[in-house]
């Protein structure tokens, strides 16, 4: 039953009391909105379809995401730091928005304007899809129902270009090697190495712990990882050999580079140096995985439980097989 009463001498407040339901109040200028909004919330209560929407009223795009940042961040590879500059880009564009106006216009208009700034389709999705993640923590986790729902699900993504398929040709993997050797890094010859053989993602690779490095039984264990889910990877002689020959560090870490714009620099000094083009450290990832398949005695779920892809469509883009090797097994 909805109930009006006056606030001060210009507005009105409704109050809307229902058994089952918190009472919910606003206040307006005039009666007649009073009114029709208070019969509007009766309505949707009788159907069943009613969502509180104060919290959401209250809580900004801006303080959730400085809350998932806060919260959420320290459980992801390298604290969610390859996040950070997503979520500054999102507040500082829908930041001032509450959760209860933001709709899918405003994250489509995100969408173009990002677009048409120049960004790749890649990195404007993965901004929508850390803000999709933060709108279901929001109702899953923290309680705040949504009046649109997950906004982001309601928008179409950029359409992205066709995978990479750079690969190691010729002596490109010997001289990348030679040039690792007289960089000022002492690290990303070895760092090189550790890619071809494991497959592991760059910030992976940079967080690399003696603790969670098994000698003995061959194996390297990767707590924290872009899906979340903490997997442990076989090491090759090859791996085995070169980190069995590593000082180890007094603060624990594998490498003194240890952060992944710090390796993905280092690579390119060295690139640059042996005189190759188009070639990005991300790339290694594609070309070990690849090796994997090329080994022959590995299935697809045994490599997706090497390198980690949870989406085996995903883990075809990856991987790609020369065709010269796929014919000689032809005979």
């Amino acid at each position: 039953m909805a109930t009006f009463e006056k606030r001060g001498p210009y507005q009105i407040r409704a109050k809307v009391r229902k058994l089952g339901h918190k009472t919910v109040t606003k206040t307006f200028n005039n009666k007649k909105d009073a009114e029709a909004w208070a019969k509007g919330i009766e309505t949707d209560m009788n159907r069943g379809t009613f969502i509180p929407s104060t919290v959401a009223q209250r809580t900004t795009v801006r303080t959730a995401l400085e809350r998932y940042q806060k919260e959420v961040f320290p459980r992801l590879a390298q604290d969610g730091r390859c996040e950070i500059s997503r979520a500054r880009r999102l507040i500082d564009a829908l930041g001032e928005l509450s959760l209860t106006a933001l709709d899918s216009s405003h994250v489509a208009a995100y969408r173009d304007r990002r677009l048409q700034a120049g960004a790749a389709p890649q990195s404007v999705k993965h901004d929508l899809g850390l803000l999709g993640r933060v709108l279901k923590h929001c109702v899953i986790d923290w309680g705040i129902p949504l009046a649109h729902g997950i906004v982001t699900s309601q928008v179409r993504k950029p359409s992205l270009p066709p995978g990479r398929d750079r690969r190691l040709i010729d002596d490109e993997e010997m001289r990348l090697l030679d040039a690792a050797k007289i960089s000022k890094s002492n690290d990303i010859g070895s760092i090189v190495i550790i890619a071809l053989e494991t497959a592991a993602r760059r910030g992976e690779i940079a967080a690399m712990q003696w603790e969670h490095i098994n000698l003995a039984r061959r194996t390297w264990h990767i707590p924290k990882t872009k899906t979340n889910t903490p997997r442990t990877v076989p090491l090759s002689p090859r791996a085995l050999k070169l980190l069995d020959g590593l000082p180890r560090r007094i603060d624990g870490g594998v490498w003194a580079l240890q952060r992944a714009d710090g390796i993905s620099q280092a690579f390119d000094r060295i690139c640059q140096r042996a005189g190759i083009e188009g070639l990005n450290f991300h790339d290694l990832r594609h070309e070990a995985t690849s090796r994997l398949f090329e080994l022959g005695t590995l299935g697809i779920m045994e490599v997706a439980s090497i390198t980690g892809h949870k989406d085996l469509k995903m883990l075809k883009r990856y991987t790609h097989l020369r065709a010269e090797d796929l014919a000689a097994k032809l005979g």
